[in-house]
């Protein structure tokens, strides 16, 4: 199960997330309303190395 960050759109809280999987949905915990993934940070690649043009959504990419 991956930790997952996310921020909300409604308050501005980022947080970190344990989910089952990559697509579920998770609320804030604050204000209780749907947060959105947040994609920044360092991504690594499956080898660990870190990639330069990584945007971390493996649902459009071709691999790293």
């Amino acid at each position: 199960m991956p930790i997952l960050q996310y921020i909300c759109k409604n308050c501005g809280k980022s947080f970190e997330e344990l989910v089952k999987k990559f697509d579920d949905k998770v609320t804030c915990p604050d204000c209780g309303k749907l947060a959105e993934r947040c994609y920044c940070g360092q991504m690594f690649s499956a080898t660990g190395k870190t990639v330069k043009k990584c945007s971390g959504n493996c649902k459009n990419c071709s691999g790293c």
